[in-house]
């Protein structure tokens, strides 16, 4: 989790604390159109990688093939399948808002795609430190490249996306020089054996990961169509708090991946499992509490002044976040089962039921209707794998706990719109009430991990 969380939370942060920069210098219309363009190419970015990163960093990981096969025929893969993008990608013409940026998008989705086959290579090769010092390079690239284009020429939209595209072109070209990845790449390695492996391997996690893209974007879409792009913008600007959950959780759940598919006994993988399911599900309740606590003051930090109403849907998408990293954990099941299938089918049964909410709630309702929408598809993900999932592993989902811990952050949200005194009461009560409530497993998990490393460490002094 350390060096993951180098590579990636530490990274992510730093964009988090230049959302002031961001938003003094983009207008609400200028960061909605931005996000559109990030979201449309993060939607095209599994097709036209036919999910081939995944495999190079599975195969390289612990396949007895010539690693220098699977580098130079994921990246023939990788080149077909950007080409294919390149045609597909024009039928963006029929979006007013897009049709600028075509070109953009293009560069964006293959630039991060050669990227994180350059970084899962090297990860699986165990060089975990450039693994994690790429990942804070290309942030702090990004962060320069935007300070150039956004404040030097002036480029609006264009400017923060460009920026994005030429930090993973450039880190591209530190990774093949510095990693000496030249010597892994070539033409003649192309192995179609191999790549008829690695496709079955990966085509599979695709329509997974679309579904839950479409279920993160479709509501700003749905937004900027039946509201504004500047509501997009306020609405785009106010997951960035939420955000961070996913982000501890991503590090945990791909750390957690390495745990959960060891050899144990049933008794033991169901004890196993209850046991970190219960400490993860109130460590994300509490880290929620204390981002709704903190909304005002947060926006009110990261934010300009002209984004401060976004506020009003971070309680609610705190909530949704929460439930979509235990939907994560739920996920790990599947995994370690290898029953990709139910996994996707349970992600299409939540992006088809976000799709059908925001048509009705957005119209009605604007950006905190899409908030909804968001909340009840993780919602019923959870139920549905919560309930699928008892036939895999058997492990306790302390569904009184949740249910406690859902209605007080419930009760936190609706406290933001009570008279200001209760408002303020409810915001300091209720997160050290969730600590209590769940702290004790928390506290004991943390004990026991230092008591592990400090005493591995003694032993070796």
């Amino acid at each position: 989790m350390a060096i993951l969380g180098a590579g990636t939370f530490a990274s992510k942060v730093l964009v988090l604390l230049l959302m002031p920069f961001y938003t003094s210098i983009l207008s609400t219309a200028e960061f909605g159109t931005a996000d559109l363009i990030s979201q449309t190419a993060n939607l095209l970015i599994p097709l036209a990688a036919v999910g081939i990163c995944d495999g190079i960093f599975r195969f390289t990981l612990d396949s007895a093939e010539d690693k220098k096969k699977i580098l130079s025929t994921g990246l023939a893969i990788l080149f077909f399948g950007s080409v294919a993008m390149c045609g597909f990608v024009q039928i963006l013409w029929l979006f007013d808002t897009l049709d600028d940026y075509i070109l953009l998008i293009a560069l964006y989705v293959i630039a991060a795609n050669l990227h994180l086959a350059f970084a899962n290579y090297i990860r699986a090769e165990g060089k975990n430190v450039l693994f994690a010092v790429q990942g804070i390079i290309n942030t702090v690239l990004t962060i320069l490249l935007n300070i150039l284009f956004l404040v030097a020429f002036d480029m609006g939209s264009t400017g923060y996306v460009l920026s994005v595209v030429v930090a993973d072109f450039t880190l591209c070209l530190i990774l093949f020089f510095t990693a000496k990845l030249y010597k892994c790449i070539s033409v003649k390695s192309v192995d179609g054996r191999v790549a008829k492996d690695m496709l079955k391997f990966s085509i599979p996690y695709i329509p997974t990961t679309i579904m839950w893209l479409i279920t993160s974007v479709s509501d700003r879409y749905i937004v900027t169509a039946y509201r504004s792009v500047e509501e997009n913008g306020l609405y785009a600007a106010a997951y960035k708090l939420p955000t961070m959950l996913s982000l501890v959780s991503g590090v945990f759940i791909e750390a957690w991946h390495f745990s959960a598919v060891k050899d144990a006994s049933d008794e033991e993988r169901s004890s196993f499992f209850g046991n970190v399911y219960d400490n993860f599900m109130g460590f994300m309740f509490f880290c929620g509490a204390c981002i709704i606590a903190c909304a005002k003051i947060f926006t009110k930090i990261l934010l300009s002044d002209a984004y401060f109403e976004s506020w009003r849907y971070v309680p609610m998408l705190v909530i949704a976040t929460v439930f979509s990293t235990l939907v994560s954990f739920l996920g790990s099941v599947y995994f370690l089962k290898k029953k990709s299938a139910l996994s996707m089918l349970t992600a299409m049964a939540g992006a088809v039921t976000n799709i059908i909410l925001n048509f009705l709630f957005i119209p009605k309702w604007g950006a905190i209707g899409a908030a909804a929408a968001t909340l009840a598809c993780y919602v019923l993900v959870y139920v549905i794998r919560a309930v699928n999932t008892k036939k895999y592993v058997q492990f306790d989902l302390h569904t009184v706990r949740l249910i406690i811990n859902t209605l007080l952050l419930g009760a936190q949200m609706a406290a933001w719109f009570m008279p200001w005194r209760y408002m303020w009461v409810a915001q300091m009560i209720i997160p050290v009430f969730i600590l209590i409530f769940n702290g004790r497993g928390i506290f004991s998990s943390i004990l026991k991990i230092l008591k592990r490393f400090f005493g591995k460490n003694s032993k070796k002094i």
